[in-house]
């Protein structure tokens, strides 16, 4: 019987899946690990507004459990020497050097861990990948792993997450469903009975371990492929004067096809769909699965073309200039209620715009600026000092929008919908542009008021 567990990494999924596992299984004793000393440290804020995660729920979540059998800590080595179970919840990001670079797996963090966790362990464990890994990733663990001889005994499993940022916490509640692959009955049985304690066994599926390493990296990919379909059909339906939205009704009414994932929007964003898709293009070509891996790669290359696409519609619509011109963008993360900006759209339309010189104002509820400017940093295209001249945070909407020439909504934010609209009209420049580029806003009504509207697919 497992009576405590130790998860390395508290980022996005390890915080999330561990808070919810100790909220389920008080009588388990469940420690988060992270070697970052700041991360830690929100993690045990007294005041929960600080968590270092925004996602609903989740302080509730936290509340419950820390401090009875949940804890976050910066001792990495004793959290793995006590633990009967270890989940493994690093960052695996695409690869920037060397064989892969820009589409195979980063397993340097991965590979650490496990040299870690053969250094410390002197009884048995059960290793559990977490994080998002390339197929027959566990074949190296357990090389590592059974290495040591130190006589220790180690079961790897692998336990994908399904999460959507912004639903995390709904989705760990009552998820479709629960993947356990690996190779050892017990050690499969042992982590089936953590989440049984919650969710209908039924609902827990047990494979082997390639095949649970590869769902995870197909169920990404097909979901970014349904994006990327409609978002094609949304160009087509600008040319050709059909309504996207029709369309996606139209088609999503079939049963075999369903309505999930298709609205078009300025193109997906977040930290598994592109690294994924990248990473089974670099599986499919290794195995020389050319055409696979063609087929897979089109859907980044549409998802990159839609931002593309739109920041040249803005260009083109404000009279082929934009410098000098201040643009407000509404919403900095990749999807509402995260405050996740990674592979946002946003960053590639800013990016596109700021080498025509336009001046961005940027107004989100829950990114800081300081995420806003290394987003922009780390794509190299220009100095620090030129994207901190050309691009402004701002912590209202109402600075955002003060004298903008135009408005361009990059995330579906609930609040923006709500804001009055004839007020910011009165407030911009004429003629005042809006670029709906997540479909939130209502073109009649703004049409009415005077504003020079464009959406996606219209």
């Amino acid at each position: 019987m497992i009576k405590k567990i130790a998860c390395i990494g508290a980022g996005y999924v390890g915080g999330p899946t561990m808070s919810v596992i100790a909220q389920k299984n008080p009588h388990i004793q469940v420690t988060v690990v992270d070697m970052n000393q700041a991360r830690i440290a929100a993690w045990n804020d007294p005041d929960l507004a600080n968590l270092p995660i925004y996602e609903p729920g989740l302080t509730d979540v936290v509340a419950e459990a820390r401090g009875r059998n949940l804890f976050f800590s910066t001792e990495v080595d004793q959290a793995i020497h006590e633990a009967d179970m270890i989940f493994i919840s690093v960052n695996t990001p695409t690869k920037t050097y060397g064989k892969g670079k820009g589409q195979a797996a980063d397993l340097k963090y991965i590979e650490l861990c496990a040299r870690q966790i053969a250094a410390v362990a002197s009884t048995d464990k059960i290793v559990v990948e977490k994080s998002t890994l390339p197929v027959r990733t566990a074949q190296a663990l357990k090389s590592i792993l059974d290495n040591t001889g130190s006589g220790v005994n180690f079961h790897i499993l692998s336990n994908p997450e399904f999460l959507a940022e912004g639903t995390a916490i709904s989705d760990l509640h009552h998820p479709d469903r629960v993947l356990i692959g690996g190779e050892d009955d017990r050690a499969i049985q042992a982590l089936v009975d953590i989440y049984a304690s919650w969710v209908p066994e039924d609902r827990i599926l047990t494979t082997n371990l390639w095949s649970s390493e590869l769902s995870k990296l197909v169920a990404n990919a097909f979901l970014a492929q349904r994006v990327s379909s409609i978002n094609s059909i949304s160009e087509l339906c600008e040319a050709t004067g059909a309504n996207v939205d029709e369309v996606a009704r139209a088609v999503g009414k079939d049963s075999r096809i369903g309505s999930k994932f298709l609205k078009a929007s300025v193109g997906f964003g977040g930290s598994c769909f592109q690294k994924d898709i990248l990473n089974l293009v670099y599986i499919a070509r290794s195995y020389n699965l050319h055409e696979v891996a063609d087929y897979w790669e089109q859907v980044i290359l549409l998802n990159d073309h839609q931002k593309t696409r739109f920041a040249e519609r803005i260009i083109r619509t404000m009279y082929n200039t934009v410098n000098g011109k201040h643009i407000a963008f509404l919403g900095w993360a990749f999807k509402k209620d995260t405050n996740d900006s990674r592979e946002s759209a946003a960053i590639y339309v800013a990016d596109h715009l700021l080498e025509e010189e336009a001046q961005i104002v940027v107004y989100d509820p829950k990114v800081p600026a300081e995420q806003i400017y290394r987003d922009l940093d780390a794509l190299g295209t220009r100095s620090p000092e030129d994207n901190r001249r050309l691009l402004q945070v701002v912590e209202s909407p109402s600075l955002a929008l003060q004298d903008a020439h135009a408005v361009a909504v990059l995330t579906e934010w609930d609040e923006f919908r709500t804001y009055d609209w004839a007020l910011v009209k009165q407030q911009m420049k004429r003629p005042a542009f809006v670029f709906d580029g997540r479909k939130l806003l209502n073109r009649k009504d703004l049409e009415v008021l005077g504003f020079q509207y464009y959406a996606i697919g219209e």
